[in-house]
């Protein structure tokens, strides 16, 4: 039985218009690593439509989470997983063709610890581009605290050291993927390593918020998205990622 390398973890929650093409570039990108070493872990959160189904139509392996808190969910994949390099990315994001190739060489290289990779909309327009920048101010008093920006949007390292800084922090319903870039970043700095980011690969993600609010929406709901920022705020988080859908 050959050894797996790779778990791709995702979480999912209602994702069935978005969950097939995540899997479709997670499945094209280990062709360039060794395809039986890969496996694929979509945890669903609460599904009430087809994910589960087309998940384990890809031969993923699905597992349930119904908390209501996406760190958990994420922590739940990365405790079943079986690979020694964990991946976790977004059901409605693609990582490009070489992402694996790219993430094991780093990490073989031993200079990393781990890191992240930088996201592109599958649209631009002028509303997106201000919201983005919007977003960044309102992150900038935590970039700072936390030595700086720090890539994410799929996160890979070794599960030991995702074991070592004891995963997601479960008590955040928001900004997970910040505190854990930096508690990552100061655990590799520990042990002579950097925080890296994926150079020649990068996620393509959704515009879908946008879609469906507009594309200045967090620029006219600025109350909410401040809200969204402090990472503790359930009532806000509640109502920008689940209670819409």
């Amino acid at each position: 039985m050959n050894r797996i390398k790779f778990s791709v973890v995702i979480p999912a929650h209602n994702e069935e218009k978005y969950i097939g093409r995540c899997l479709r570039a997670v499945i094209g990108a280990s062709k360039y690593v060794r395809p039986d070493n890969v496996e694929i872990i979509v945890v669903a959160n609460r599904c009430t439509d087809k994910t589960c189904a087309i998940a384990a139509r890809y031969g993923a392996r699905v597992l349930e989470n119904n908390d209501k808190c996406i760190a958990a969910v994420r922590n739940t994949g990365v405790r079943a997983a079986k690979g020694e390099i964990v991946v976790t990315v977004d059901a409605d994001s693609l990582m490009t063709k070489h992402s694996l190739a790219e993430i094991r060489e780093k990490l073989e290289s031993g200079k990393y610890i781990g890191g992240g990779t930088n996201p592109k909309f599958e649209r631009m327009s002028l509303g997106i581009a201000f919201s983005s920048l919007y977003v960044v101010f309102n992150l900038l008093p935590v970039m700072i605290k936390n030595g700086g920006y720090l890539s994410g949007a799929m996160f890979w390292l070794y599960k030991r050291d995702f074991d070592a800084v004891n995963g997601f922090d479960e008590s955040l319903v928001s900004l997970e993927d910040m505190d854990f870039a930096a508690r990552l970043k100061k655990y590799g700095k520990k042990k002579g390593k950097k925080y890296g980011t994926l150079k020649r690969s990068y996620v393509l993600t959704s515009s879908r918020k946008f879609d469906e609010f507009g594309d200045w929406y967090l620029i006219k709901n600025r109350k909410l998205t401040k809200r969204i920022f402090t990472g503790k705020d359930r009532q806000a988080t509640d109502s920008f990622y689940y209670d819409v859908r």
